[in-house]
């Protein structure tokens, strides 16, 4: 089965994850960030969820993992926890 492995940064709102994107994109090192910024308990780790399969997220989060490619950072994905900036750490 295939599992990925992934981090994230939970924010409440879209402009906060935009405004982070930024940030990554101009080289601030996604951990920092969301050690400092992540809603998530994870954001502690670095926002690092581990490694895992399909049906184990909810289907945005999700679909998004499945189709990245590794070290890549989305932008800003919703879910009804509210908007994640998704990186991609590890595919097997």
């Amino acid at each position: 089965m295939a599992q990925v492995r992934a981090s994230h940064i939970l924010v409440k709102t879209k402009n906060e994850a935009e405004d982070l994107k930024v940030l990554i994109d101009g080289g601030r090192p996604f951990e920092d960030l969301a050690k400092a910024h992540s809603q998530c308990p994870s954001g502690q780790d670095g926002g690092d969820l581990g490694w895992f399969g399909k049906g184990m997220m909810v289907k945005p989060f999700e679909d998004a993992c499945f189709s990245m490619s590794v070290g890549q950072v989305t932008a800003p994905i919703q879910t009804q926890f509210g908007y994640h900036l998704i990186k991609l750490t590890g595919k097997k």
